[in-house]
This record gives C-alpha cells, structure tokens and sequence, in this order.
C-alpha cells in the first residue's frame, strides 16, 4: 500500500487538532497559523502568514509570551505558562458573541525552540483552551469557601459559631502570649430569653436573636475582634489587644445599643419590659499565662454574678483568669 507524504499528512494533523498551533521564524513572523487560531482569533491564515506575531497581537509585546518567544529564538529554551499567573494573554474568543463581551479564552500555552539543519531558528507555540478545566476549578473554590462558611458560621445569626470561636480564643491568646499583650473577653447573655421564646413563639424568638447579634456586630469596628454565638441566646466577644478599661467600654455601647432595639419583652420577670443583656467581662493581662478554658470561665463566672444581681448590668471579673 501507498505511504501518504508526510508533509501533507503532518499538515492534516495540525489542522484537525484541537488547540492553537503557531509557528514563527528568527524574526519573529509567523509562518503556521492552524485553523483553530484563525476560528478562534478571528484572524484567517493568508492574514496572518509573514506578519510578524507582535504587530499583529501588538497587546503580547512586553508580556510573558513575548519573553518566552525571545528565550526559545535566542537561548533554545522552552517554557511553560501558568494559565494561573497569564490566564489569557492571546485575544481568543470561544465564539463571536464571547468576543463582543470580550470574554477570552483561558489558555495553556507552551512555547518550545525548533531546529532544523541549515535553517535560521523557528518557535512553536500551542495553546489549548483550559476554559473548562479553570470553570471547574473556580466552581471548587466557591464550594469550598461556602462549606467553610457553614463550618465556621452560625446557620441563623451569620456570625461566628462554637467551632469558629474555640479556634480564635486559642489564636489570639498564643498571639498575646507571645507579643505580651492584653486580651479581653465579654460573655453575653439574653435576658429571660425562655420566657420570651416560649410566649413569642420560636419564629420570634429566632428574629429576637437575629435582631440583637446585628446590632451587636455592627459596632465591632475592627477585623480582629470577633463576635459568636456561643450557645443558645449567649454570645462572646473576643476583644485582642483591650485591656480592662477599653473592654468595659464596649461592653457598655453594646448593652446601650441593645436597650435601644427597645423589642418588647411583656414576660420579663425584671421591671423593664424590653429585651436586655447581661454581659460579663474577664481581661489577661501581660504576663499572665492562662489555658482559654480559664478566660473563659473567669468572662462566663462575672456574667452569672451580672444575672445573680439582677441581670441587665455588667459585672467585671475581679480575680485574673486561672487564679482563685
């Protein structure tokens, strides 16, 4: 049987492959443009054969792809584009309509030096669409960011949850250990909060707690403090680098800012009818060393002697956070 030339069969194959084939010589003019190029740049081959590559994509001139292509001429050396760090440095288009939004490909490009005997040297560049692969990849990380949202957020407030804060307190007090610094802590507490979910309904006492963790995170002004549900109606607020005096302040404009919700509470056992908060308030100081269980405890033990005396007040721990 007949062998095909191989010239025209190599010419086949780059035409039917599914990915941009460009060949260009010593001087940088193009001398292979397969079809995908011409469908997918718009540009047919008779245009683009013997133009140089950068008058005619004048946009590649001082990019990655340009130094790829002056390596591989010069220094026969290959490389490899990070569809990551030059997502789409080739103005290609999926079709005529993507190219109307300027919606590009998402391109792998290799550029590899070609040598043949008595022949100045030539440069092969291949691209394939990795549009999918990158769609995929971005799908991925919106999935994974979501899942560690639920992870780490409570499923009614928005806040931070249990996880969310066990995993900051034991942060920041390795942090303030280490820098000397001081750490502050506020445990709070919904006032007859049973009380007012058992007559209210659980719908209401849902947007009770909705309504009150708002609030309460909308006057947290920096990135470093965090507010969580810690359990049930009771939230903590992590406070890095407030000593005991700047603490006791944000205690007190987050116990005014819930007064001022004014939600009607008919059921409370106290004299005023309106959802109130107890908070308890604990302070490590620099120097001291505590495991979080003992903040913990010192923040939630001034928060039941603020409910002991009456609730709707703060009460500061008196005695540092381990010590009796």
């Amino acid at each position: 049987m007949p062998q095909p030339s191989r010239l025209p069969l190599l010419e086949s194959v780059l035409e039917a492959v599914d990915a941009g084939v460009i060949v260009v010589d010593a001087a940088r003019r193009i001398v292979l443009w397969n079809k995908w190029m011409s469908r997918h740049s718009g540009c047919p081959a008779d245009k683009a054969l013997g133009t140089d590559l950068f008058a005619l994509m004048p946009e590649l001139r001082g990019g990655r792809v340009e130094a790829a292509v002056t390596q591989a001429l010069t220094n026969k050396f290959s490389s490899l584009l990070s569809p990551t760090l030059n997502r789409s440095p080739f103005p290609l288009y999926p079709s005529g309509a993507a190219g109307a939004r300027g919606e590009r490909i998402q391109q792998a490009i290799a550029v590899t030096p070609l040598a043949f005997a008595a022949e100045q040297p030539h440069c092969l560049i291949q691209l394939n669409d990795v549009s999918m692969a990158a769609s995929r990849e971005k799908l991925l990380r919106e999935q994974t960011e979501l899942l560690r949202m639920q992870t780490f957020s409570d499923g009614l407030t928005g806040i931070a949850n249990r996880r969310a804060f066990d995993a900051a307190i034991d942060r920041e007090m390795r942090r303030a250990k280490r820098n000397g610094t001081t750490l502050s802590l506020l445990m709070i507490d919904i006032d007859y909060f049973k009380p007012y979910n058992d007559h209210y309904g659980h719908q209401q006492g849902d947007q009770c707690l909705i309504q009150v963790s708002s609030a309460l995170q909308a006057l947290l002004q920096r990135s470093v403090d965090m507010l969580a549900r810690y359990g049930g109606e009771e939230f903590a607020v992590i406070l890095p680098d407030n000593d005991a005096r700047q603490a006791l302040h944000m205690a007190e404009t987050l116990h005014a800012r819930v007064l001022e919700l004014a939600i009607a509470h008919e059921y409370a056992a106290g004299p005023l009818k309106q959802v109130t908060v107890s908070i308890g308030v604990a302070t490590l100081l620099p120097g001291q060393t505590a495991l979080p269980a003992a903040l913990i405890g010192a923040a939630d033990g001034a928060l039941y002697a603020a409910k002991r005396q009456g609730r709707n007040r703060i009460v500061a721990a008196q005695d540092a956070p381990g010590q009796p």
